[in-house]
């Protein structure tokens, strides 16, 4: 079994609903979720003219290949609604592979780490809650570091945590 980090996202229709829904459809035993991150309401980045999103990460063990991860969590997406009709736009469910081991990776179907990860408060905030000493691969520094050079992104603890399903 291999540790693994994802981030998942929603802004449209019931966004802790789609999340929790999200978590029970991931798991499974080839993909046991260890730890979940408090909610997290966040600004939208790039376009800005849609709804805040509810964000939390989750770390896992799977046996699965990292494509095989990614083939899994696109198709979470697509069962949980997710259309892609606008770049960076609305969405029910977003999962992204944030780190994979120490796996990095760099084919046109995936990045690990992921490429976006040092500037994304909204990720980082909610990863250094369950992970605040892991490394990046590398730059090696560690979320906490990371998450120190992302000032003036608003994220705020939305209360609730969705259940572990196991």
């Amino acid at each position: 079994m291999k540790t693994a980090y994802l981030s998942l996202g929603s802004n449209i229709g019931d966004r802790e609903h789609n999340l929790t829904r999200a978590l029970e459809v991931l798991g499974a035993p080839d993909l046991r979720i260890v730890r979940t991150s408090s909610l997290y309401e966040t600004e939208p980045r790039d376009m800005l003219q849609q709804p805040w999103f509810l964000n939390l990460v989750v770390q896992i063990e799977t046996s699965l290949f990292p494509l095989q991860l990614l083939a899994r969590t696109q198709k979470v997406e697509r069962d949980l609604g997710r259309k892609r009709l606008v770049a960076k736009g609305p969405r029910s469910i977003d999962i992204d592979i944030l780190l994979f081991g120490n796996f990095v990776i760099d084919t046109p179907q995936l990045q690990i780490p992921h490429p976006r990860l040092v500037e994304r408060r909204f990720v980082l905030e909610p990863l250094a809650e369950i992970a605040p000493d892991l490394r990046h691969p590398l730059t090696r520094k560690t979320v906490r570091e990371m998450l120190a050079g992302t000032a003036g992104q608003i994220v705020k603890r939305h209360g609730n945590q969705p259940e572990k399903q196991q």
